[in-house]
Parts: structure tokens; sequence; C-alpha cells
């Protein structure tokens, strides 16, 4: 079963049923389903197709599913888990595909031992209800909360493949740390700054906040004790992290290193849209606070500052509420803002 079909959701959903397996789609929008009902149409990176299958507002009561793949956005994690618990088989698992640090939230609802994290690396957008495109190429990075659950892990990558290569973790907490910290500057940045990623991060000062975001998730992960997995395999975020002679000013080619690896990411991402931003624009409650409101709510349990992030989740509030507008001109403020007093 795939609980919500917006742009995550209907491309796993559209590949999964493309392989031939039998899925269940969950979608509580009732023009998401009625367009569903001639097939989830799929385009952009990687081959175009249409793919039929079951779309529901709420699957049978009888019917017990081997996975639950949890594709909302983080603010309705936890209601879909309490929702959807009693629909998952006594051997089954629920599949995290949510940014922020949402295993832990869904294994209070079900349990540690039936919870599974898939960490995407791809991006995707709902155009149109049932129309789904596929922005950026990717797979999946897969993982347990707790040791057991190989068997089931295999499964999930499996069925994954048929989307975008799998790769299995032993350290799912410190990948899904990695993930959250470069989150907290794209999403948070895209959405402040209204803009794709590639635009934005053709800026100096965009690059220089998103440097600054991650710092400071990388020194609340150390504090957590939390070992971070580098990105992808190659970005290390502990080296990416500024050094306080970096953040002085100093260690020209150091941070002109650091400045390439952003604008890497921006020229691979240059497609990519905030999902926050779409929320906003939908009416819907931002992923704010599972992304930079996770890192300075942690932040202050360990007496550390993080002013950027919180300028970023205040700021995105702001947005939400009508107070404040998505633009560069409002990133340049919080890059103003954030600038050491001397």
């Amino acid at each position: 079963m795939v609980v919500g079909l917006g742009g995550i959701g209907g491309i796993v959903a559209a590949h999964l049923l493309d392989a031939g397996y039998d899925v269940t789609g969950v979608s509580a929008n009732p023009d998401v389903r009625r367009a569903l009902a001639a097939g989830f149409r799929v385009d952009g990176t990687g081959r175009s197709f249409t793919a039929t299958g079951k779309v529901v507002e709420s699957p049978p009561s009888d019917t017990r599913y081997d996975f639950v793949l949890l594709a909302t956005q983080p603010p309705q994690v936890e209601a879909a888990a309490r929702h959807h618990a009693e629909a998952l088989a006594d051997h089954g698992a629920m599949v995290v595909f949510q940014n922020g640090l949402c295993e832990e939230r869904v294994a209070r609802i079900v349990g540690a031992r039936r919870v599974i994290g898939a960490i995407i690396s791809w991006g995707a957008s709902m155009i149109a209800p049932g129309h789904f495109r596929r922005t950026s190429r990717g797979g999946f990075t897969v993982g347990a909360l707790v040791d057991g659950l190989e068997e089931r892990c295999v499964s999930v990558a499996a069925a994954l493949r048929s989307i975008g290569p799998v790769a299995a973790t032993d350290n799912l907490r410190g990948a899904r740390w990695s993930k959250l910290a470069f989150n907290c500057a794209v999403s948070s940045l895209g959405t402040v700054g209204g803009d794709r990623l590639g635009p934005l991060l053709a800026r100096s000062f965009v690059r220089r906040l998103g440097l600054e975001v991650l710092t400071e998730a990388v020194e609340v992960a150390r504090a957590e004790g939390v070992v971070l997995e580098k990105i992808a395999g190659t970005v290390d975020l502990e080296h990416l992290a500024l050094s306080d002679r970096e953040r002085s000013g100093a260690g020209r080619w150091s941070l002109g290193a650091k400045h390439a690896v952003l604008l890497a990411a921006g020229a691979r991402y240059r497609r990519l849209r905030s999902s926050m931003l779409a929320a906003i624009e939908r009416g819907r409650p931002p992923a704010v606070d599972f992304l930079n409101g996770e890192i300075t709510d942690r932040a202050a349990r360990h007496g550390l500052s993080t002013p950027v992030n919180a300028a970023l989740h205040r700021t995105v509030h702001r947005i939400a509420a009508g107070e404040a507008r998505s633009s560069v001109s409002t990133l340049r403020q919080i890059f103003e803002d954030t600038r050491p007093k001397v």
C-alpha cells in the first residue's frame, strides 16, 4: 500500500505497478483519485509511461499489507501511521520516505521492529492530478532502526530498484541525519527564495547560507552522538561544514572548494523545486518543523546556537501565514540579519 499520491508517492506507486507488484494507492484527495482512474502518467527524467492500478480513499478493512509505504508530507506521517497500523500484516513493516527524522515518530506508533527507512535522493512533483514528473535522477538508501529486519529490507530494496538504484545502510540514523542537514539547506532556501535550486545556488550569498545551515546541523548531530554518513557515498558533511577560520572569512581556497560542492549540487538538482513551497501554495502546512525546526529544538537541548536554521524556520512559517513572501530579497535579508555583530 502506498499512502499519499503526490510527487514521490505517485512516482513510486506507478513504477511498482509497472513492475508487476500488487499495489493499492491511498489518497485523501478526490481530484487525484478521479484522475488516477485513467492511470498514473509519468514523465520527466527517465522514461515516460502510464500505469493503472487500484486507488482508494481508505483500504478495505479486511486486507493486510506486507508493506505500507508512507509517502505523505511529514506533518501527516504520524496520523497516516496511526490510521493504517491495523492494515499492516504481522510480518510487515512501514516504509518511511519522509525527510526529517520520521522513522522515530512512526516507531512510537507501530514499534521500531516494524519500521524501515528509505531515504530518497531524487526529486518529483505532481504537475496535475494524476500526472507526475520526475525532476532528477537518483535512488534510495534503505535501512532499519533495529537489527533483525534484513529480510524485509532486502524485499523493500528489490521493489524499489524498479525506480532507481538502492544502497543498503546499517547506519540509518547517520544517513538520515545527513539527508536532514542537506534538506535543511536546499528545501528551506528554496521555499524562502521562491525559485528552483539551480538559480538559487548560482548566487554566492545563498551558497554561504547553505554552508552555514549545514554547519549548524553537523554540530547538533555531533552533540546527539550521530556518526554522519556521506551523501550519495561522496559528500562528507563533516568536511563540508565550515571551520572557525572559514566562518571568520579566512581560508579562501578551502571555502572555494566548499562553494564548488554546492554549485555542483545546484547543477545536478537545478530543476528541483521545494516541496515545502508547493505545500504552502496548496494551503497546506510546510514541513519546516521536521527540518530546521528539528535542528533548532535539538540544539536547544544541548545549549547550542543555530541562528541561520532558526531564521529560516521562522521565515518559512511567516511565508505560510502570509506575513512574508518567497523571494531572493527575503533570503538576502536573512543573510544580512545573521551576520556576526562586530
